[in-house]
């Protein structure tokens, strides 16, 4: 019901819209050509009428040229930006990129050549984390935090963490 309706309200409109360009063209055409009263005229009065129309049709014709140049450069210039458009967007369609599996060995002897033998084997260079280990780390946090940053504090703190890292 409601699309009917606004169908009904578009054609409704399109008609006056039609109606409104034709007084407008009406308009148009009475002021710039009037009708021409050439009856109880005298051949040269013709005459002068004509010279006088081919004037104007000159003068028309000469705007209408210009207009036509104008046009046609600019015509030129919006289909020279297209083309820069596309050149810039890139003119050919990018192919979607598969994944490749390739192995860590695979990589290096890709990226060091073959001369070069290189086995990566992640597993082996993994550290191995026993029980131990950690009741120690918790023993350690447990103790008085207050000791613990006095001892750490300055160069030598330092230099004990970076001990006990290596």
């Amino acid at each position: 019901m409601l699309k009917s309706l606004m169908v009904a309200k578009a054609k409704d409109e399109l008609e006056q819209e039609l109606v409104d360009k034709e007084a407008e063209k009406e308009r148009y055409l009475a002021e710039k050509a009037p009708l021409l009263q050439t009856s109880g005229m005298s051949s040269t009065e013709l005459q002068e009428l004509c010279r006088e129309l081919h004037v104007k049709i000159d003068v028309v014709d000469e705007e209408r040229y210009d207009i036509e140049a104008k046009v046609l450069h600019n015509t030129r210039e919006i289909k020279d930006l297209n083309i820069k458009v596309l050149d810039l967007r890139g003119k050919f369609k990018r192919p979607t990129l598969r994944r490749v599996r390739v192995s860590a060995d695979a990589i290096l002897r890709s990226l060091l050549g073959s001369k070069h033998k290189v086995s990566m084997d992640l597993r082996a260079n993994l550290k191995s984390v026993k029980k131990e280990d950690t009741e120690k780390e918790k023993t350690v946090e447990v103790s008085d935090w207050r000791k613990n940053v006095e001892a750490m504090s300055g160069m030598e703190g330092r230099k004990k963490m970076f001990d006990a890292a290596q």
